[in-house]
């Protein structure tokens, strides 16, 4: 059996969970969270809104279909590390080309099985996300305690720049609509599915401003997903501040907490964000339930809405804003992700929402 070396966690507070190495060995510290899904592993490891992050699965079996070519969101693995119960040290699915473990090897990330991700879990509902270490080289807890003190919290964190592309790039040549995407950390599945629906899609950085955006003659603007505090993003709210009202624009995850703060809100940190593909949210409008995925430690605060911004999705687990939208300027957003990846697809109608405002 490979890395049955020993592994710590320990949380900012000095809680801590013994357990054994797994992926890359050595140190790593991020925010600890936690995902509920039983499957997507591959997609939550590759997208960049977990950047600087550590996850724990509650799913006590990981590993069991491998990783394949087609599952990737970005380039690269973009968690800080990652905390499971049990590896499937066999996988078997027809994609599959290598194990988890040898993947986390691989890319080099650091973490740590065979502990009770439940608990942990429990844990961190309690008392909230915080920041942790993962260490199988060095398990003294006063020596790791002491470098995790250094390390700043996520909130007023700016992670966007550190994911997003350096450089203008055009995602698909060919397409009815032209659609200038600015990359706060985007999904490659957000991207792939505007394409599919006959958009031909430019990506922008993050600190992209509105005259070059502008200069590029969009028929609309998406606000991609992205790690790290919505506030801190300054230069990406002073952008979308200009852009409203000149094009058709629709953020997803950050790009919807930006969004909303460029429309004059404001936004908090949850105590320990919706992180999971089976979170129930109500469509005002429809009165239905959607079932959604979720990724994000932050919300945007509902008294906070100016007057012409409405709510029109909420969610069910803790009624914090899953949706806005401002008609006259031909804004809306989306607290979750209706690209999925991993997830279910109920949401799909709002990329032919955007699609729809772009025609008119």
């Amino acid at each position: 059996m490979k890395n049955k070396k020993e592994a710590i966690i320990i949380l900012e507070d000095g809680k801590s969970f013994h357990g054994s190495a797994f992926g890359s060995t050595g140190e790593t510290i991020g925010e600890v969270c936690f995902n509920t899904g039983m499957s997507g592993y591959q997609e939550i490891l590759t997208d960049p809104s977990y950047a600087k992050q550590i996850v724990a699965m509650t799913f006590p079996h990981i590993g069991n279909y491998g990783i394949n070519h087609e599952d990737i969101e970005s380039t690269q693995v973009q968690v800080a590390g990652f905390v499971i119960k049990e590896e499937s040290l066999f996988p078997s699915n027809w994609r599959s080309i290598m194990s988890l473990g040898d993947y986390l090897r691989e890319q080099n990330i650091v973490g740590i099985k065979n502990i009770d991700t439940r608990s942990l879990t429990r844990y961190i509902r309690d008392h909230g996300a915080m920041n942790a270490i993962i260490s199988s080289n060095i398990l003294d807890k006063k020596i790791l305690e002491k470098k995790l003190k250094s390390v700043p919290s996520m909130e007023g964190l700016d992670l966007a720049k550190t994911v997003s592309t350096k450089s203008k790039y055009s995602w698909s040549t060919k397409g009815k609509y032209r659609v200038a995407a600015i990359d706060f950390g985007v999904k490659q599945n957000i991207l792939k599915i505007l394409e599919n629906l006959d958009c031909k899609v430019t990506v922008f950085p993050a600190d992209v401003t509105s005259e070059e955006i502008l200069a590029c003659k969009p028929d609309g603007v998406f606000l991609s997903n992205g790690p790290g505090d919505p506030a801190a993003i300054d230069y990406g709210i002073k952008t979308v501040k200009k852009l409203l009202g000149e094009k058709p624009i629709f953020g997803i995850c950050l790009g919807h907490q930006i969004l909303a703060i460029a429309l004059g809100a404001d936004t908090f940190k949850l105590k320990f964000g919706h992180r999971g593909i089976n979170h129930p949210v109500k469509n005002i409008g429809r009165n239905n339930i959607e079932i959604t995925s979720q990724n994000h430690g932050f919300a945007v605060s509902l008294n906070s809405l100016p007057k012409n911004v409405i709510s029109t999705h909420l969610n069910l687990n803790d009624n914090t804003s899953a949706g806005i939208e401002c008609k006259e300027l031909q804004a809306f957003s989306i607290q979750y992700h209706p690209e999925s990846s991993p997830g279910p697809h109920d949401s799909f109608y709002l990329f032919k929402k955007f699609i729809g405002m772009m025609d008119a």
